[in-house]
């Protein structure tokens, strides 16, 4: 078969379907403002599956579907630096924080894990089927991992314990990231140093 005729062929094809792409992201992008807006404060864990079927991502050309995925994140995204920015103004005022109140109980949480030193709970806007925050309950200054100290050094050695023990507890020892966000920059909300213990899926390379 000709070149040409291979062309006149499939060249209007692949046009509809990119015209097709085009107008999908152009409407998915005006929309989720709305729709982060919309679903704020609603926290739905992620299901654990195999499988996570999205209909409009399914639809998208292989290479359009990396794209798709960068737009659904711009809004969590921003929410995260803004709260970050935000946090950021009372950070060296070592101020009661949402934390001293789940260990005094005050405020229900999923625990995972607890004993004298720690406290682990399941994270209320989970970025993977296991997200839970590993705190210690007594902060002594440790508003932030920049600002820890050499008298520290046994409670951050306890946290990484705790986080191994977290994720034993929620069977994702083959595989689990532990994070800690410093600073605005590092899109810190709550001052009061935590471990993030994130598994359940495949975790990807760079973390962002």
């Amino acid at each position: 078969m000709s070149k040409n005729l291979l062309e006149l062929i499939f060249k209007p094809k692949l046009h509809s379907m990119v015209a097709i792409t085009s107008s999908l992201l152009r409407n998915y992008a005006g929309s989720a403002s709305v729709r982060a807006f919309a679903f704020a404060n609603v926290r739905v864990p992620p299901p654990r599956t195999f499988f996570n079927y999205n209909p409009v991502s399914f639809l998208l050309p292989l290479h359009s579907r990396s794209i798709y995925r960068s737009f659904s994140r711009i809004g969590v995204t921003n929410d995260e630096e803004a709260l970050a920015k935000a946090a950021a103004v009372n950070a060296d005022s070592e101020a009661p924080t949402i934390f001293d109140k789940i260990i005094a109980k005050e405020i229900p949480s999923s625990i995972v894990y607890e004993d004298e030193k720690v406290l682990a709970f399941r994270d209320v806007n989970p970025q993977a089927p296991v997200h839970v925050l590993v705190i210690p309950k007594f902060r002594d200054g440790l508003t932030m991992l920049g600002k820890a100290e050499e008298r520290h050094t046994e409670m951050l050695g306890y946290l990484l314990y705790a986080a191994k023990i977290v994720a034993e507890k929620e069977g994702i020892l083959d595989g689990f990231r532990v994070v800690i966000n410093n600073g605005p920059g590092g899109c810190q909300s709550v001052y009061h140093l935590h471990l993030h213990v994130l598994g359940g899926r495949q975790m990807t390379w760079p973390a962002g």
